[in-house]
């Protein structure tokens, strides 16, 4: 299946959501939180100086923005951004990708080590912010916990392990906290960065080693696959019916690489189940 592009020319693209009939995104390594329509126009929402990553909404639709590098949530307030959580004491390294539920609370992954500087792997925490605000760790003992995805019944949680090759799921309490850990797909020749659902329980997974997105099915079996030029860092569902599939590109993920290059891209594929859950 081919790719068309409906956006270029930004320098890596993370966290897509769609909402709102819209397709948001974060430019990391622009500093921008970016809503993008169907048509390719585009607008800056936001300017993050430590990086944006994940992106959601709270029930009362306001926008929640992961601050990478100061480890912080951070809240759309009337169009400025002020902190809505700091994380620093609980994350292990910088902050990445987040699901928000529908009570509003966040789940958020870490690097738990500095991967720019390939420096030796060590575990990280899942930490979730409650809907007051308060942060707990929920999950440890992770391997680069990335994309992450809630069912519709809001009762799994299903997390991308990137340095471990494996999605990984949880039941989620009343409360929100997270037991029965267990293996989801365990995957091979590819490695899971951003994730999405669709209706038929199937995610599909940007896998950046291997120039693709993947659909998975519980136990791991690959469904389809969706090749593309460069690497794949991040996918969403959505537009009109909900069957199409957006995948963030780039040639690097080096921050100055990106920057010089600007060759990232949204480009998208449509696939014949839509999506479903959270984000």
């Amino acid at each position: 299946m081919d790719t068309a592009t409906l956006l270029d020319g930004i320098c890596f693209g993370e966290g897509p959501r769609w909402h709102d009939n819209h397709l948001w995104f974060s430019d990391m390594h622009a500093h921008e939180v970016i809503k993008l329509n169907l048509d390719g126009t585009s607008q800056v929402i936001a300017k993050v100086p430590q990086q944006p990553s994940g992106l959601g909404w709270l029930p009362d639709q306001r926008l929640v923005v992961v601050s990478m590098t100061d480890k912080k949530l951070l809240i759309d307030e009337a169009g400025e951004l002020s902190e809505y959580a700091d994380l620093s004491q609980l994350a292990s390294y910088h902050c990445n990708d987040m699901v928000v539920d529908a009570k509003g609370r966040c789940y958020v992954g870490n690097f738990g080590f500095d991967l720019i500087s390939r420096a030796s792997r060590k575990p990280a925490e899942l930490i979730m912010v409650s809907e007051d605000g308060t942060a707990s760790i929920v999950a440890d003992d992770l391997q680069f916990p990335n994309g992450t995805v809630i069912t519709p019944d809001g009762r799994t949680l299903i997390v991308a392990e990137s340095m471990a090759a494996r999605l990984t799921a949880f039941d989620i309490d009343q409360h929100g906290a997270l037991s029965n850990r267990r293996v989801w797909a365990q995957m091979d020749g590819a490695l899971p960065d951003g994730i999405c659902l669709d209706e038929d329980s199937g995610i599909w997974v940007a896998s950046p080693i291997s120039n693709e997105c993947l659909r998975l099915t519980e136990g791991g079996a690959v469904t389809d696959r969706i090749k593309v030029e460069h690497q794949a860092y991040a996918c969403m569902l959505g537009g009109e019916n909900g069957k199409r599939l957006f995948i963030c590109t780039a040639s690097s993920s080096s921050p100055e690489q990106c920057k010089a290059r600007r060759d990232g891209r949204i480009e998208y594929a449509d696939v014949s189940v839509a999506g479903a859950g959270r984000p």
